[in-house]
C-alpha cells in the first residue's frame, strides 16, 4: 500500500487515549485491545499508526515545523507573517527568546514522543504475531522501518533539545516521571536503531512504487550519516556516506528547480521523503484529524492576493550568498516581478507588506489545490517534505572528507553538486580548487545554497559550533544551542526532568 494513501487508516485501526503524561500513551482498549496484534494485518496497520506522527504539523492544537527553528532560528530567513505580534512565540524562537513555556516547542516534543510511543508498540507486539502471511521476512522489514522511525523521533528530539528522556518501551503507570537522558545516550540509542535497521531494510529500488514513502536502506544510512556529523564521528561519516553513493540508487536530478515541484517528488535524488496526500479529512495537520496535507504550503505563500500566510520570509543575506549565474536562487526565493504560479504576479502592494523576498520550494498554485475536496481545503497542501537528499548526502560527503585530510574526495563530491547547479544556466559556476580552511568553507557556502529554506540552517551551523560566529550579531549566544525543555513535561514528570542550561 502507498503510504501518502494509507496514513489516515492508522486512526481508524486505533484508539488511542491520552494519559496525563506526554512520554506514553494508552494502547487500544478492551475487546480492540485483546483481539488486536494477530494478524499480518494487524502489523501492518501497527507500523503504519508509528508512521503517522511524520506528517503531524499540528499537534494539540498548536503548530510545529522543523522549519520554525532550521530556518527561523537563522540568517536564511525571518518569520514573518502580518508581524511581530503574529504567533509571537514564533517571534521567540527567531529571536533566541524562546522560553520554558512556548508552545510550539511542547508540541513539537509531543508529536515526536507519541511517535516514539507507537514504535515501542510495534516492538512489543509484532515479533509474537503468528500469521503465515507474515514471514521472518517481512516481519524483520516492519521492525526495520519501526527502528529507523524511533530514530528519526529521537534524531529531531536529541538535535533541538539535547538531553531528553530515553524511553524503549512502553510504560508502566509508576515510569511515568522519566529523567532526561544524557545527550551521549541518546545520540548512541538512535545510531544503533539505525544499524539494526539497515541490516533488514531493503534498497530503494526493490520496493515496488505502491511502497514510495517507506523507510529504505538509503534512508536509515542518509539518517545516520546525519547522527554522525553531528557528533563530528568524521571517520563513521565518511564510510556511510560512501555506502549510499555506491549503492547507485540515487542521483542528482537533471534540473534543480525540478526536486521541489510535484512531479519531482520521490525523483533520483530523493533519499527520504515525507509523503503528503490531499484525501483525509477533518481538521488540517492534527494528531487524530485523520488528515495528510501539508500545512507547509500555505503558512509560506505571501499573503494578501496571493492567500498564504507569507512566513519564512528569506533574508537579503541568503540572498546576496547565492553566487552570480546560481540557478538555485531563482528556485528558492520569490522576487518581486515575479509570477507566483497561477497566484499572480508578485508585487509589494499584492501582497500588503513590504517585504522584497518570499520562499518558493513550497508553493503550490491554486490549481494545485483542487483535487483537495475533503477537511479544510485551503490548510491542505499535498507537497512531501524533502527531508534528505542525495545532494546532502554529497555535501556531508563532502564535510567528513575534508575533516578526514582527503580534500580531494571533499572536492569531487562538492563539485558534483556545483555542477549540477551550472547545466541549465548560462554561467557555469566555478570548480572549487580550494584548499584548507577554504576549501571548508566553500562547503559551507554549497550547504547554504543548496540547502536554503529546508530547515538545516541553525541546525548545520550550530553543529559546525559557529553558532555564535554566524548567528552571534542576531542575538545568538551558546546556550541557544539547545531550546528549553517545554516546562508542561517538566511539570507532568513532577520535576523529575530537568531544564536545559539558561532557561
Amino acid at each position: 500500500m502507498k503510504i501518502k494513501y494509507i496514513l489516515f487508516i492508522s486512526v481508524a485501526i486505533f484508539t488511542f487515549l491520552s494519559c496525563e503524561k506526554e512520554l506514553d500513551k494508552l494502547p487500544v482498549l478492551g475487546e480492540q485491545e485483546s483481539n488486536f496484534y494477530k494478524t499480518a494485518a494487524d502489523a501492518v496497520h501497527a507500523l503504519t499508526a508509528a508512521y503517522d506522527p511524520l506528517q503531524y504539523n499540528f499537534t494539540n492544537s498548536v503548530y510545529h515545523f522543523r522549519w520554525f527553528i532550521g530556518d527561523f532560528a537563522s540568517d536564511d530567513a525571518i518569520k514573518g507573517g502580518s508581524g511581530v505580534t503574529d504567533q509571537p512565540q514564533l517571534e521567540q524562537l527567531s529571536n533566541y527568546q524562546a522560553t520554558p513555556n512556548n508552545i510550539h516547542l511542547n508540541a513539537m516534543w509531543t508529536a515526536k514522543y507519541i511517535g516514539i510511543y507507537r514504535c515501542n508498540l510495534v516492538f512489543e507486539n509484532v515479533p509474537s504475531i503468528e500469521d503465515e502471511l507474515l514471514t521472518d521476512e517481512i516481519k524483520a522489514r516492519l521492525l526495520a522501518e519501526a527502528r529507523f522511525l524511533r530514530a528519526y523521533y529521537y534524531y529531531d528530539l536529541v538535535s533541538v533539545f539535547g538531553n531528553v528522556p530515553l524511553v524503549d518501551r512502553t510504560l508502566n503507570p509508576s515510569e511515568y516521571n522519566q529523567p532526561n537522558a544524557p545527550e551521549g545516550e541518546v545520540w548512541a540509542f538512535l545510531e544503533q536503531d539505525l544499524i539494526d535497521a539497515i541490516a533488514d531494510l531493503p534498497l530503494k529500488s526493490q520496493y515496488p512504487i505502491s511502497d514510495l514513502g517507506r523507510a529504505t536502506k538509503g534512508a536509515a544510512q542518509g539518517l545516520l550519516l546525519r547522527a554522525y556529523l553531528y557528533q563530528e564521528k568524521w571517520t563513521e561519516a565518511q564510510t556511510v556516506a560512501e555506502q549510499i553513493v555506491e549503492s547507485g540508487e540515487y542521483n542528482l536530478n537533471a534540473d534543480y528547480e525540478d526536486i521541489f515541484n510535484k512531479a519531482g517528488e520521490n525523483g533520483p535524488g530523493s533519499v527520504f521523503e515525507i509523503q503528503r496526500s490531499p484525501l483525509g479529512g477533518g481538521y488540517w495537520g492534527s494528531v487524530n484529524g485523520a488528515n495528510e496535507g501539508n500545512l507547509t504550503n500555505i503558512y509560506q505563500i505571501a499573503r494578501g492576493a496571493f492567500g498564504g500566510f507569507g512566513f519564512n520570509l528569506p533574508t537579503q543575506d541568503f540572498v546576496d550568498e547565492f553566487e552570480t549565474g546560481d540557478i538555485r536562487l531563482n528556485a528558492s526565493v520569490f522576487m518581486v516581478g515575479d509570477t507566483m504560479g497561477d497566484r499572480g504576479v508578485f508585487t509589494k502592494a499584492a501582497t500588503g507588506f513590504d517585504h522584497d523576498y518570499y520562499a518558493k520550494k513550497y508553493f503550490v498554485s491554486r490549481s494545485e489545490h483542487e483535487e483537495i475536496n475533503v477537511g479544510d481545503p485551503l490548510m491542505n497542501g499535498e507537497s512531501n517534505d524533502r527531508i534528505i537528499r542525495y545532494a546532502d548526502v554529497l555535501l556531508m560527503h563532502a564535510e567528513a572528507a575534508y575533516h578526514n585530510g582527503q580534500e580531494d574526495v571533499a572536492r569531487t563530491s562538492l563539485n558534483a553538486v556545483r555542477e549540477r547547479a551550472s547545466r541549465t544556466s548560462a554561467q557555469a559556476l566555478p570548480e572549487i580548487t580550494a584548499t584548507g580552511t577554504a576549501l571548508l568553507d566553500a562547503i559551507y557556502h554549497e550547504r547554504r545554497v543548496e540547502l536554503g529554506l529546508e530547515g538545516l540552517r541553525f541546525f548545520d551551523v550550530v553543529r559546525q559550533n559557529r553558532g555564535t560566529e554566524v548567528f552571534g550579531g542576531l542575538g545568538f549566544v551558546s546556550n541557544n544551542r539547545l531550546h528549553p525543555i517545554p516546562q508542561q513535561q517538566i511539570d507532568l514528570s513532577n520535576g523529575v526532568l530537568l531544564q536545559n542550561p539558561g532557561y
